[in-house]
């Protein structure tokens, strides 16, 4: 059943038993691991395309959450420029007050604290919540929802703008969110978020894009359904060319706004596209059976052939692939990331061993597999004495290669 508007939901892949994507895994406590079944459906009444079972969200975003938006270059000027195009478009009147949903270790808060505009942050996870505040970000570590949307307008008042980045496709309990967002917001205000886009996961393939934290596949048609349930309505949307492709909503409540001409075009591409429509999603699955089976099939080649294969990012999106693909230590010796948290650690359910970026050259492999692939061009300026040693990249998205 829908967990928007209640419909028949249509199965169009299982991925199968799966860990938590971002539960790495202390050597000595393997048999603790949680799985649960990734299948992914949509709805046939209002189009929104979901996980079909639900992890609890304590599992997932707690104290030791690992993930930080700014550990890449590129994300962190994203959401340097993100700060500055809110402040213009929304944050112009005399004493603005903004909130971010999921505002993780507070890359894009921290830019506006610096302009002294009021903020704050809402951040369930204590680890990340804790280094905003360092950056001297406001932060309540709590999940947001219509009854801490009470609690923040009491203390603070009105918002002139609620912002929030690769989280709302994380929350299932849709309703309570924007019943907190009508609490919250002022009667002109906007709620502006950025969540990858369901069309460009099908068209590239990027089926790691679907794993535990990610609920719901966004498109312009599924948001607008959606937002009319609860008395709100896209007024604009704009591509983004981060994290494999993703758009930027901005919603307002019915009658106080009018969609811009981007909705419109954006909804004309999707219905020329096709995207909710079973020919699509069928197409997908049987790219995503292609990719498993090449991708096995040239690791275990390069293996059969003596080559040493390591991996670069331990994402979230690596949990899917790995798991799904059944790629462990037999086949990658082990996958390198930024994150000093998850050194020592195993991957999820491939407990394929994690270590520091620097161990790529002690000394380089032959071959390394990108599972980071949204940050190709930053990973791979930063790693060119790898390329210059001889060694090569494997790449997955659209298409398994050799690059």
């Amino acid at each position: 059943m829908c967990r928007v508007c209640g419909g028949p939901v249509r199965q169009f892949f299982d991925f199968g038993r799966q860990p938590l994507s971002d539960a790495f895994v202390d050597p000595d406590r393997v048999d603790e691991e949680y799985f649960y079944r990734l299948a992914v459906g949509i709805c046939e009444s209002c189009g929104m395309t979901q996980l079909l079972d639900e992890v609890a969200r304590d599992r997932m975003f707690h104290e030791a959450y690992p993930y930080h938006s700014s550990g890449s270059v590129h994300m962190r000027r994203h959401f340097e420029q993100t700060a500055g195009r809110l402040s213009r478009d929304h944050l112009r009147g005399p004493d603005p007050f903004v909130v971010e949903i999921g505002c993780n270790d507070g890359v894009m808060l921290r830019s506006l604290a610096k302009e002294g505009i009021r903020h704050l942050g809402v951040e369930p996870s204590g680890g990340v919540a804790e280094l905003a505040r360092q950056q001297g970000v406001r932060v309540r570590t709590e999940f947001f929802e219509e009854a801490s949307a009470a609690e923040i307008l009491a203390a603070e008042g009105p918002a002139d703008l609620v912002y929030s980045a690769n989280t709302i496709c994380h929350i299932p309990y849709l309703e309570s969110v924007f019943r907190g967002l009508d609490t919250l917001l002022a009667p002109d205000g906007a709620f502006v978020f950025e969540d990858p886009y369901l069309g460009d996961i099908l068209e590239r393939t990027s089926f790691d894009q679907i794993y535990d934290e990610h609920f719901y596949f966004f498109t312009v048609g599924s948001v607008r359904s959606a937002a009319a349930r609860f008395g709100f309505e896209v007024v604009d949307v704009e591509r983004l060319p981060v994290h494999g492709g993703e758009l930027r909503y901005t919603l307002k409540r019915a009658g106080r706004g009018s969609p811009g001409p981007a909705v419109a075009a954006l909804l004309a591409e999707e219905d020329g596209r096709g995207l909710g429509t079973p020919e699509v999603f069928d197409a997908f699955a049987a790219g995503v059976e292609r990719v498993r089976s090449e991708l096995t099939g040239l690791l275990k080649e390069l293996r059969a052939d003596g080559k040493r294969v390591v991996g670069y990012g331990a994402t979230a999106k690596s949990a899917t692939v790995t798991n799904f693909c059944g790629i462990g230590p037999e086949l990658i010796d082990w996958v390198c990331d930024v994150t000093p948290a998850k050194h020592g650690k195993l991957m999820p359910g491939s407990h394929i061993p994690v270590r520091p970026t620097e161990s790529l050259a002690e000394p380089y492999p032959d071959y390394v597999l990108l599972f980071a692939w949204n940050h190709a061009e930053e990973i791979m300026a930063k790693e060119r004495l790898f390329r210059e040693s001889g060694g090569r990249w494997i790449a997955y998205v659209p298409e398994v290669r050799i690059l």
